[in-house]
């Protein structure tokens, strides 16, 4: 695994223990939680910032997400890397499902320290655009570095998905309508989910190698 995505692996891991280590000491929302939410509204009443932040939340929605796993799914299907296909499309429907369910068990309210700036429906936790935008960009930039021979073109493109994936997750906690933990458990399950998918298939792929030798 490239060095880039092992440290955004690593970054993801350290962020769910703090997560977890929070709630064991403390219950939600947690005082930070508060505290970055009212802040970001506080020092950015910007009516061209908001509508920034809507642009940029909309690369997280459901259906762009879906509209760019399927043309991936699509361009590895047009050139017979199947396993890759398959695989990749299972990550993305599976995630969307785990994202569900947990939202559905956790029932946590939406905050309501600031208008909402977009209109949500579902449950707050976790984010559901960190959650997708991590899945989906991070496999397709860990996909990218597969075919890539550049280091630092590797690192480069696992770079700018991270940057966008976190653009993304702050928008919404900009646009109040998350909680900031709601953002950071988001970005923990989607990262993990989307490397955890690239080793499997990585490996699956190193397994059917060698056993065509």
């Amino acid at each position: 695994m490239p060095l880039a995505l092992r440290g955004a692996a690593a970054g993801a891991t350290a962020l769910a223990l703090l997560l977890i280590l929070g709630l064991l000491i403390d219950h939600w929302p947690f005082a930070w939680d508060r505290a970055i939410l009212t802040g970001l509204r506080a020092h950015g009443q910007s009516r061209a910032l908001m509508r920034a932040a809507v642009d940029v939340t909309a690369l997280g929605s459901v259906p762009v997400l879906i509209l760019i796993m399927a043309g991936a799914v699509s361009l590895l299907a047009a050139r017979r890397l199947w396993l890759t296909a398959i695989a990749t499309a299972a990550a993305g429907i599976s995630g969307g499902m785990a994202v569900t369910l947990v939202k559905t068990i956790v029932a946590r309210a939406r905050p309501d320290l600031v208008p909402h700036w977009v209109d949500v429906s579902n449950a707050s936790f976790p984010s559901g655009h960190a959650a997708g935008s991590a899945m989906v960009y991070l496999t397709l930039a860990a996909l990218a570095t597969q075919v890539t021979q550049e280091r630092r073109v590797r690192h480069m493109i696992v770079i700018l998905a991270v940057l966008l994936v976190g653009m993304i997750g702050v928008s919404r906690v900009y646009l109040g309508v998350h909680w900031p933990s709601d953002v950071a458990a988001g970005w923990c399950f989607g990262t993990l989910w989307a490397l955890g998918w690239w080793w499997a298939t990585a490996a699956a792929r190193e397994s059917r190698r060698g056993a065509r030798q």
